[in-house]
């Protein structure tokens, strides 16, 4: 079985789309996902499952909250070896200036192309420095992500789901799934 990340978009923010972690772990087990484990409140969900067809996963795993909860929240996974290569094309990684907390990875449920990823980055609101590849956009805010205008602005040009995590939280989930995986042959 392989270990499959699951980031919820816009669930436990500002108060709408409450779901605690013990119901998200349970309801992957009705789905006949394994070993559930959650991390933080913001709809980060690590599992195990045979499924290797992850859209169609992720639709079912849509479908599951929606009837739960009587809320649609956007579902996208990543394989454990998917995440590795997220965090080995850091495209920040070299720099020592760059805080973990104040770089976030936007995760898209559907890769884009290069005309939208040079967009992406072309865009100036503010300090931000953006790093498009095809499935994730890696954003730096050296003065934090709450008061940037950036996210409303990348949304307009992605016209595409996505979900963000910070550095500190992808790291984490990849542990998390490793453990999963246990040890390599």
């Amino acid at each position: 079985m392989q270990a499959i990340i699951g980031i919820l978009r816009g669930v436990n923010v500002g108060g709408h789309n409450l779901i605690s972690m013990q119901a998200l772990r349970d309801l992957c087990g009705s789905l006949g996902l394994e070993n559930a484990q959650t991390y933080v409140q913001s709809g980060n969900v690590v599992f195990t499952s045979r499924e290797r067809n992850l859209q169609a996963l992720a639709q079912r795993i849509e479908a599951a909250l929606e009837k739960a909860f009587g809320f649609h929240a956007a579902v996208i996974l990543r394989t454990a070896a998917e995440m590795r290569r997220v965090i080995a094309q850091n495209p920040f990684a070299k720099r020592s200036d760059v805080e973990p907390n104040k770089l976030h990875v936007t995760f898209l449920a559907e890769g884009i192309g290069a005309e939208v990823q040079r967009q992406l980055e072309a865009i100036q609101v503010g300090p931000e420095e953006i790093k498009a590849q095809a499935r994730e956009v890696y954003v730096y805010y050296p003065h934090g992500m709450g008061q940037s205008k950036l996210p409303a602005a990348m949304e307009r040009v992605l016209k595409k789901t996505g979900t963000a995590r910070n550095w500190n939280s992808v790291a984490r989930l990849l542990e998390m799934a490793a453990r999963l995986e246990g040890p390599k042959a």
